[in-house]
């Protein structure tokens, strides 16, 4: 029998603005498909708490800082004749490198980000690693502004609400054009993976059911 888009992916990125729950979708999804995890670690970078204080002064450090540490992580994956295979046959990741522009192009000053650009366009990997499937999540700029100030994370407390309906907006807009990858874009107003396994199972569901390159999944669909 021929195994579903879900089955078959290798590598199966989760994408969405901040607050709207792609890291916690990407565990329950590694945990589900015994597969190898390649997350963010936003804790790492040691820019980012004084980013949120001072934006203007550190963005193009933290900025940097991300870039380079995804790359290094892509590169030690591209490198590879199969995925890692410590856990399982696939990697579950939620980032995809081709939206760091976006937050560069929010939070960086007009030559920061032609600088950021020449370094973007010169280091990106000559062989990009294409994920099988992205999963990208979406949610209402107030329903993420209120699961942010939720979560109570210390260093999210400076995130102005503008910046956020801002991000969620060039999520949108990215994408609309983005077409190297299968996307479900998923509206996450009405559903918990995390809590609700009913939710979870709800979400495979729809994801193995997958035929086209680009599907919506709304509850209640």
């Amino acid at each position: 029998m021929k195994k579903n888009l879900l089955e078959s992916a290798r590598h199966i990125v989760v994408e969405g603005p901040i607050g709207v729950g792609k890291t916690s979708l990407a565990r329950r999804l590694g945990e589900h498909l015994d597969a190898d995890l390649l997350l963010e670690q936003p804790e790492i970078n040691p820019f980012l708490h004084r980013f949120y204080q001072n934006q203007q002064r550190y963005a193009l450090q933290t900025q940097l800082f991300f870039l380079f540490h995804r790359l290094d992580q892509l590169r030690e994956l591209a490198q590879r004749d199969l995925f890692p295979r410590t856990t399982g046959s696939a990697v579950v990741s939620d980032y995809l490198l081709e939206k760091d522009p976006l937050f560069a192009s929010l939070t960086l000053s007009e030559d920061e980000y032609k600088l950021y650009r020449q370094i973007y366009d010169s280091v990106s990997l000559q062989n990009p690693v294409t994920p099988d499937l992205v999963i990208y999540l979406q949610a209402r700029p107030e329903t993420l502004i209120a699961r942010v100030r939720k979560r109570g994370i210390e260093m999210e407390r400076k995130i102005g609400d503008d910046y956020l309906v801002l991000l969620g907006e060039s999520y949108t807009r990215f994408f609309h054009n983005y077409d190297a990858a299968p996307v479900m874009v998923v509206n996450s107003e009405n559903l918990n993976f995390v809590d609700k396994d009913d939710d979870f199972q709800l979400l495979v569901e729809r994801i193995e059911a997958m035929r086209g390159h680009r599907e919506y999944f709304n509850r209640g669909d």
